[in-house]
């Protein structure tokens, strides 16, 4: 499975990662999560996988809630604590998504913008084709996307974060069709560097994935409240695609 050789699977396997993203709003990802399963009326008994579930704070929310949850995650750090939570109708497993997934599932959620790190849009595209395998007839995905009109619009090219008494240095740039964040710190003496590279991917071009991977696109809203979908404005470009 690939691992360090890529900059996801070395940055989600460290500490600094977490640190970083410490402060993520969970009450605003709470009422999305309710909003969602209110809008699509998924039964209390219908399975959801939540593809790149980190640490699992989703899927163990959308458990609480009464659903069956598997969570998958690349990083086995990650996995390995979600573990802690697990019951009989919560389990989490290491899945590159790239990868048959070799389960059926009612529902896949794969939120805040854990697609499109991969360099070749054909893995883009392997990723929706193992999401419409897995998923049951009358299943449904959510795809939940960073709105890259906005996030080029608007890009901060340069900024400092300090969590946890270490100072992250932070660079973006738009190259190649990738949008890149250049992380920087010091630590014990030593500089380290990591990178996150996500791939610039519109609503057109989303478009074309879901029809190569034979899923159709139901519903598109652009932001966590399921507001319509601006493209200038929208924080989100959220779609919900069936078979």
């Amino acid at each position: 499975m690939e691992n360090t050789k890529t900059w996801f699977g070395e940055w989600f396997n460290t500490r600094y990662y977490h640190i970083l993203y410490k402060n993520r709003n969970n009450d605003e990802a709470k009422a999305f999560m309710q909003n969602l399963v209110s809008f699509l009326k998924l039964p209390k008994n219908n399975s959801i996988l939540d593809l790149a579930c980190g640490k699992g704070r989703h899927s163990i929310f959308l458990n609480t809630l009464g659903y069956p949850v598997i969570g998958a995650d690349l990083s086995k750090n990650s996995i390995d604590y979600a573990n802690q939570f697990a019951n009989n109708t919560l389990k989490f497993i290491v899945q590159d998504m790239r990868k048959p997934f070799n389960i059926k599932v009612d529902a896949v959620f794969n939120m805040f913008t854990s697609f499109g790190y991969f360099d070749e849009d054909s893995d883009d595209i392997k990723v929706l084709q193992n999401i419409e395998d897995c998923l049951n007839d009358e299943g449904v995905a959510v795809i939940d996307y960073m709105n890259v009109n906005k996030v080029i619009k608007n890009l901060v090219n340069a900024e400092v974060v300090t969590r946890d008494d270490i100072e992250f240095n932070i660079k973006r740039h738009v190259t190649d069709g990738f949008i890149t964040k250049e992380i920087s710190l010091n630590e014990n003496d030593e500089t380290l560097h990591f990178q996150e590279r996500v791939k610039a991917i519109d609503l057109e071009k989303f478009k074309h994935y879901s029809k190569q991977a034979n899923l159709k696109i139901k519903h598109i809203f652009g932001d966590y409240n399921l507001s319509d979908f601006d493209v200038e404005n929208s924080d989100r470009l959220i779609l919900i695609l069936t078979k």
